[in-house]
């Protein structure tokens, strides 16, 4: 089986997430190539300063300075995710403007993917898109879906003082984290912080995503219903979330 991944260049956790997903990949599978945007934490493209500034303002100082710390220390000691794709001899697909683009998806089907894998996918697709290899298209959302669809669910989880929380991988539909699941698995946020539960949901995200791959290779599953009757969607945070948030006594690290 062919495959192309569809991510975005974020600098904390991609590169050591997919280096171990490389690893775990069922043997005759193959990355043919990976399309790889540009970050946009808050759902939108905007210039390095704007997301520097958001940050700043919503989460606060000491928040700032710790992920600003983090992205020097990344770019210093972390091995970057053009480094990892030339390493493994995978291409790095560019792309212009939205990925939905005829010219595109005509670059995309040029590598003749059976499946199309969106880790960390920041736009929309559409059916041309979803539709492209035989296989379709699956995501990895780090919540139990139908709940918790949207961003950032690490957080929101949290904030309202959830005791479990999980990860899923579904097939990728013209809504928002709204397709079939394949795979789920629910797991216990016990006293993690924000960021120890990205880290731990990742992980387990990446497994998923494998066992996900072979459960379509099979073709031996039966996706579950994610019903939109049962969703619950949020969207980016507030600077008032983040104080109730730290009101609730959760911590981001």
């Amino acid at each position: 089986m062919k495959i192309i991944i569809i991510t975005q260049n974020e600098p904390f956790y991609l590169s050591h997430n997919l280096k171990y997903l490389f690893g775990i990949l069922p043997d005759d599978v193959k990355v043919v190539g990976c399309v790889v945007n540009s970050v946009s934490p808050f759902g939108k493209k905007e210039s390095f300063f704007l997301k520097s500034i958001k940050t700043l303002k919503i989460f606060g100082v000491t928040f700032f300075m710790y992920y600003s710390i983090k992205l020097v220390l990344s770019k210093l000691f972390k091995l970057p995710l053009k480094k990892l794709l030339k390493h493994k001899g995978i291409p790095e697909i560019q792309l212009e403007g939205n990925i939905n683009s005829q010219t595109n998806l005509d670059i995309i089907r040029s590598y003749k993917p059976d499946l199309l894998v969106s880790i960390l996918g920041n736009q929309i697709f559409k059916k041309p898109l979803i539709d492209l290899a035989p296989q379709g298209c699956i995501n990895l959302h780090t919540a139990l879906l139908p709940k918790y669809r949207g961003l950032i669910p690490t957080f929101w989880v949290l904030k309202n003082n959830e005791t479990h929380t999980g990860v899923s991988v579904f097939f990728v539909d013209e809504g928002i984290d709204s397709g079939p699941i394949i795979v789920q698995q629910k797991l216990e946020i016990g006293n993690r912080t924000q960021a120890a539960l990205i880290k731990h949901t990742k992980k387990i995200g990446m497994e998923l995503i494998a066992k996900a791959i072979a459960k379509i290779q099979k073709g031996k599953f039966e996706p579950t219903p994610n019903p939109d009757s049962e969703m619950s969607y949020y969207s980016f945070p507030t600077r008032k979330d983040v104080i109730e948030f730290k009101k609730a006594g959760k911590k981001f690290f």
